[in-house]
């Protein structure tokens, strides 16, 4: 099958950031293919869906024949079985990408730097982990840096930790407020006086659309990071989500400690609360990230603002259901 440029496989495409970029891709005009497992096939909403599993070579393999472009935006639900299924998955969209001499796209966070890189990471900041999942994260950059030697081409964008409409598992939705649930209380797991970095969806993916409508520029391995929503303190977040759940319903919510203490005595039966609790290292430190080379490449990084990107991101877990309240002038 001959190469067409303008089409796109999305591994992950129903998750946080696989969706928005393969949504936002379709919208730039690319021809946009999903891998999902048990999916129905066929073209909707602009996307056509494949049947198959990250975990089969083969159906990535087929998925990507003529695809310019793979984005692996797949990892295993809540954290769980990290060790075996990350570096297989991301395997098989190696070798895709080598078959099909494609680009292969990475959506990258935090984990592979440790404090000998704090507190402001540049992308070629030392990597020396202090957690597993952060060693699993330097193997697999690795790779593709290999990977970029054989064939493929590597775009890595690392961004902070993930919000927004439909972001799946991540902080925002399961330790400062609960999706689906009207917002009582802010639950923050930062130390008081620690910054903290939060990067929105939607600004992460269109920053991977843009660079990828310039990916002839780009070297065969690349990476980039943005430096998204800084919270120097602790308190920047958590309080534009008090001004926007008292905008739109009058309540006023308390901003409480995240309980640790009950993360540990339940994480012996909770993988999730275990995995995250092995990254509580970065709510105790400072770790921002240096975007000159991004913003000298595209010429700015792009940011919806805070108050703006937290309501849309509360509208879409199902956080706010009641309209604006009226303020008198």
């Amino acid at each position: 099958m001959a190469r067409n440029d303008n089409t796109v496989l999305v591994l992950g495409a129903t998750g946080g950031i696989g969706g928005g970029v393969a949504r936002q891709l379709r919208d730039a005009g690319w021809q946009v293919r999903a891998l999902k497992r048990g999916a129905t096939e066929g073209r909707r909403d602009g996307i056509t869906w494949l049947a198959g599993d990250a975990m089969d070579a083969q159906s990535v393999r087929q998925a990507a024949k003529g695809c310019a472009v793979i984005v692996h935006a797949v990892n295993p639900p809540g954290y769980r079985r990290w060790s075996e299924l990350v570096l297989p998955m991301l395997d098989h969209s190696i070798a895709a990408a080598k078959a099909e001499g494609a680009t292969l796209v990475l959506p990258g966070n935090v984990y592979n730097f440790g404090p000998d890189a704090f507190p402001v990471l540049a992308e070629d900041a030392p990597q020396h982990p202090v957690t597993r999942k952060g060693a699993i994260r330097v193997e697999a950059e690795r790779r593709l840096e290999a990977a970029s030697r054989e064939g493929a081409r590597v775009l890595i964008v690392r961004s902070g930790d993930f919000f927004g409409p439909k972001a799946g598992n991540n902080w925002f939705s399961q330790g400062l407020v609960k999706a689906g649930e009207p917002v009582k209380a802010v639950s923050y797991p930062g130390s008081p006086g620690v910054g903290h970095l939060w990067s929105y969806l939607p600004d992460v993916a269109r920053t991977m659309v843009e660079l990828l409508a310039r990916r002839d520029r780009l070297e065969a391995f690349a990476c980039f990071h943005m430096a998204g929503h800084w919270d120097a303190d602790g308190t920047r977040m958590s309080d534009a989500i008090r001004r926007v759940v008292a905008r739109r319903t009058g309540a006023e919510v308390p901003v409480r400690a995240f309980p640790w203490g009950l993360t540990a005595l339940a994480a012996p039966f909770v993988p999730t609360l275990r995995e995250l609790r092995e990254m509580r290292y970065l709510w105790r430190t400072p770790v921002g990230m240096d975007n000159a080379k991004l913003v000298a490449f595209l010429g700015r990084e792009p940011h919806t603002p805070l108050d703006e990107a937290v309501e849309a991101a509360l509208e879409g877990m199902g956080c706010l259901s009641a309209p604006p309240v009226a303020v008198t002038a």
